[in-house]
């Protein structure tokens, strides 16, 4: 039985989602006390419940400790089953964080996962739906075939997004006769993850959107325009999309994505270099603020002469360690990241070297 300490680093959910990710792939169970011990409301949250909802049915999982606010966690994993899964996060729960504890598994499942999930597609403290699909997604299709659909944005409080996904899996566990043999295939023969430099900035794209009863003040547009604005002295084309949303709760945001190639006018499909930055609207926070603070933060992590933004960084550690023999620069190491590590090695033992100075990660 695997221990983890919920307070460790951050303290945050990550080490509850990851846990959960790879005690499923690898069959190990785990216990994890002082989850999220020092934010104000400690313990598992909504969006850890449905979590471990969804891995029940995707593993008939077994687990004690899963009650709301409950601060310690035992699972135990079973043989992971292809199928299709319907989860309401019942609040504005964010959809992709849910999606970091199940993704992984559901990507090494005997047959095709399906994924309808009600919840948040743009909260705060999380990763849009947008990043989500145009920045990390593109990371991991080489390892599965995997299609995400946008079917309805929710907002905070009262959430109800919607978003489906399918998951056609290449490397499937169930192949092998242990997760042994299954983890040494994946490092002979999966592709590595191997971004080191930037290269050319070819385009820079984005998507502003807000609920529907925010379209004659315009917000989209605004947001939209100040972005570009802002982003203007890079000579590269700048398409930000215009969406408006019919949604339970008023909300809005952006997200922008940059492309870059290291060949000159021709983007790498199979080995994707992006970085993604956003902001999010609030009551009371005007659109060109919030378009201004995304621009802000691309042009950051532009100007880093990374390939890998700092929130991509913390969200590939777990198969960049799978697959082993893979190396990135970030803008920047977290303490997100650093927290993420430490979970990792627990399932996977020693997979990391860092290289602080210069914001490298690789694995051995």
């Amino acid at each position: 039985m695997i221990e983890l300490d919920g307070s460790y680093g951050e303290a945050g959910g990550s080490i509850a989602r990851i846990a959960l990710a790879l005690s499923t792939i690898t069959q190990q169970p785990f216990e994890i006390a002082n989850i999220r011990k020092n934010r104000p409301q400690p313990g598992l949250k909504n969006q850890h419940l449905f979590c471990i909802k969804a891995l029940e049915k995707l593993c008939n999982a077994k687990t004690e400790g899963a009650q709301l606010g409950s601060t310690s966690l035992k699972y135990i994993p079973g043989k992971i089953e292809g199928k299709t899964i319907d989860i309401d996060i019942q609040t504005a729960g964010s959809i992709p964080l849910f999606l970091q504890a199940v993704l992984l598994p559901s990507m090494f499942a005997n047959k095709t996962v399906k994924l309808n999930i009600i919840g948040g597609t743009d909260s705060k403290w999380a990763a849009p739906i947008d990043y989500f699909k145009e920045v990390f997604l593109p990371q991991l299709q080489k390892y599965a075939d995997i299609e995400c659909k946008l079917v309805k944005r929710g907002y905070y409080p009262k959430g109800n997004g919607n978003v489906q996904l399918k998951i056609n899996p290449i490397y499937k566990i169930s192949d092998f006769n242990c997760f042994d043999d299954f983890l040494k295939n994946l490092k002979e023969n999966a592709p590595k993850i191997n971004l080191t430099e930037q290269g050319h900035l070819i385009q820079i794209k984005g998507i502003s959107h807000a609920s529907s009863d925010l379209q004659n003040a315009q917000v989209s547009e605004r947001q939209a325009k100040i972005a570009e604005m802002g982003l203007k002295h890079y000579n590269c084309p700048i398409n930000i999309q215009i969406q408006y949303n019919e949604t339970l709760s008023t909300g809005s945001g952006i997200t922008l994505w940059a492309i870059f190639s290291l060949k000159q006018d021709e983007i790498d499909i199979k080995n994707p270099i992006r970085l993604g930055a956003d902001s999010l609207g609030e009551r009371g926070k005007k659109a060109e603020i919030v378009g201004k603070e995304a621009a802000q933060n691309i042009i950051k992590e532009i100007e880093s002469r990374a390939p890998v933004d700092m929130h991509l960084a913390d969200q590939i550690l777990k198969f960049m360690a799978l697959i082993s023999n893979s190396k990135i620069k970030t803008s920047k190491i977290t303490n997100h990241t650093r927290t993420n590590i430490y979970t990792i090695e627990k399932f996977l033992g020693k997979a990391f070297s860092t290289d602080e100075i210069n914001n490298i990660i690789s694995t051995t």
